[in-house]
């Protein structure tokens, strides 16, 4: 019987010490070491017979890269155009792929409804939900489900021989944390069972050129549950993030080998489960009968996708000595700065007021170009004066108050020109080889704060 011991892995990097140290030596991260129970002998001899079988069986040598052939990549097209589109055109072949959300924010849902309306053979494995209570949820779903096949295991090995015997064009995990090697006697979810667990993972989709899906649960603080390497060791890292007072749900690409990290995927969850959003731009624009002070619509863009969004500021006298500031959905120190622009430049004092933020929908936004919008909402708010449902933005701020350029204006535009919008404020540096005669919408120019004051609210 292998000699169990005790050792401490860091839940960062997944470095291992024979005590436990307060600042791990490889990340740098303090309290990070957690105490697991292993069996290092046990370890050693596995990882030491398979390294000499694959010696044994190993037929590859070093080539030149100039001899390699370059062979086009097929990728797996699913029926989830947004799924599609975060993955860079769709699944790739011997890809590891992490999807990682809060609880209950739908990640089973989501992969569920994926392998129930895909044209190839799908293995789902779950170690958290029994076949039954997955048929529950997959009745609440609907579709046909013929080509998915469900497997209620945690350990990696008999789920492994169970893949090489049905040979699917794609495997789901749900969870990661709830899988275990034979190889580790540490408890499921802990850092070096989780490390291990991907490692097998990931030669299982190289090898048999089988993409592999991995739920992953997240901290409190945000990061996805395990050692940090598990980021390092997928191809792609998706982030599944909603509030649950809004039925909106946003799939964000984290880390991607194989396509851009820009990407944006937009879901509605609906009692028969998640619905692609096609056009995000009208969900995300307040419905309102009479125009009200402190709203402004933002052309902005998510990776290739042109999308406009409602900024809505409230600026109030405040009744404490230190005014409030709270954003929802945008940088709070970026709002602190446009702020300090707005009273530097343009004259318009916000010091004794409470000011609050909020991006409808509850999504949110990183791109520059929404500064103008916000800035538009702020003196909406500050001069209680209402701005036209028809009018919107895109501009970048800058510390001088002039407005900056912003990329694919011409695509910004050609949304706001879409969806009947009558008047967009854009930099005057955009305007340069620009042909506005093209668009119904008509196309206003300013360079600063304070020409885009006088001209809305004087």
């Amino acid at each position: 019987m292998a000699k169990v011991k005790k050792i401490f892995a860091c839940s960062n990097c997944g470095a291992t010490s024979p005590k436990w140290i307060g600042k791990c030596p490889h990340c740098g991260e303090w309290n990070t070491y957690i105490e697991e129970v292993i069996s290092r002998d046990t370890v050693t001899e596995s990882k030491d017979k398979s390294w000499r079988t694959q010696e044994k069986a190993s037929k590859s040598k070093p080539v030149p890269l100039p001899e390699i052939e370059a062979g086009e990549t097929t990728r797996l097209t699913t029926p989830d155009a947004e799924l599609n589109r975060v993955l860079g055109g769709g699944i790739v072949p011997g890809s590891l792929v992490l999807i990682g959300g809060q609880p209950g924010i739908g990640k089973s849902t989501l992969l569920l409804q994926l392998a129930m309306h895909v044209p190839f053979t799908i293995l789902y494995i779950s170690g958290e939900e029994s076949d039954e209570q997955i048929k529950m949820r997959a009745d609440r779903i609907g579709g046909e489900a013929k080509n998915c096949y469900i497997l209620s295991e945690t350990n990696t090995s008999k789920i492994l021989k169970h893949a090489q015997n049905l040979r699917p064009s794609l495997v789901i995990i749900d969870s990661i944390q709830t899988l275990s090697s034979p190889h580790i006697d540490s408890m499921p979810g802990s850092v070096s069972q989780v490390r291990e667990c991907a490692g097998e993972l990931q030669r299982f989709a190289k090898e048999e050129h089988i993409p592999v899906f991995i739920i992953g649960h997240i901290t409190k603080e945000g990061s996805i549950a395990g050692p940090k390497l598990l980021e390092h060791i997928v191809d792609a890292v998706l982030q599944f993030e909603g509030d649950r007072n809004y039925t909106y749900r946003i799939l964000r690409t984290i880390k991607n080998r194989f396509g851009s990290t820009d990407e944006l995927g937009i879901y509605e969850m609906q009692a028969s489960g998640l619905r692609e959003v096609s056009n995000p731009s009208e969900l995300l624009l307040s419905q309102k009968d009479e125009d009200l002070s402190g709203s402004a619509v933002a052309a902005t863009i998510e990776g290739l996708r042109p999308m406009l969004i409602e900024t809505q500021a409230l600026v109030s006298t405040s009744v404490y000595s230190a005014p409030q500031r709270s954003a929802t959905g945008f940088d709070l120190r970026r709002l602190g700065m446009l702020l300090a622009v707005l009273e530097k430049r343009a004259g318009l004092f916000f010091a004794q007021n409470d000011v609050f933020l909020n991006i409808a929908g509850g999504i949110r936004v990183d791109d520059p170009a929404i500064d103008l919008s916000i800035v538009a909402a702020l003196i909406s708010s500050l001069e209680d004066v209402a701005i036209p449902t028809d009018v919107c933005f895109a501009g970048e701020v800058g510390l001088s108050g002039e407005i900056r350029t912003v990329n694919r204006v011409e695509q910004r535009i050609q949304e706001a020109n879409r969806l009947g919008f009558k008047e967009i404020y854009i930099s005057k540096y955009n305007t340069k080889g620009l042909d506005t005669g093209r668009y119904d919408i008509e196309v206003k120019a300013v360079s600063k704060v304070q020409e885009l004051y006088y001209a809305l609210f004087k």
